[in-house]
């Protein structure tokens, strides 16, 4: 054997070998290849975009977070200030309440000071009128009377 023959034959059949993988064997591994590079370029980017999208909205959640603050606290002022106000409305219709009360009271006071009074002069002047007979019944006297007309009638 011919060593020329058989660097000939080698080198044909590896042309025809390279031929074949680049016909063949070469475009699916290129293709998976492609492939495989665009599937990890695009889970990159989606990685990125997550990320991107995470800190979105970690500080939309942060915002979102202090507004619900502000409207807590001003929840929070509202309902203080109602209650003060409620507070001062209670006292206020006490007040008023008390007052009315007080008024009534005063009425009903001296309607029954009246009454004592109207009460005290019918038993004062029934106690007059009773004292008043009495008198006359015990002044009325006919000896006593005659003796004051003689004596009158004496001096007339």
């Amino acid at each position: 054997m011919n060593i020329n023959m058989t660097l000939i034959g080698q080198t044909i059949a590896f042309a025809i070998f390279v031929w074949f993988c680049i016909k063949y064997v070469w475009p699916p591994i290129s293709n998976a290849l492609h492939e495989r590079q665009k599937k990890i370029a695009d889970g990159l980017d989606a990685a990125s975009r997550a990320t991107r999208d995470l800190e979105l909205a970690q500080e939309r959640s942060e915002q979102t977070l202090k507004e619900s603050k502000e409207q807590a606290s001003a929840i929070i002022e509202q309902a203080n200030k109602r209650s003060a106000q409620m507070i001062e409305e209670a006292r206020e219709q006490a007040r008023v309440e008390g007052e009315r009360i007080i008024a009534s009271a005063r009425s009903e006071i001296e309607q029954e000071v009246n009454r004592a009074k109207s009460e005290l002069l019918a038993q004062v002047s029934h106690l007059a009128i009773i004292g008043a007979e009495r008198i006359l019944q015990e002044s009325v006297d006919e000896n006593a009377h005659r003796k004051l007309l003689d004596e009158l009638a004496a001096e007339l």
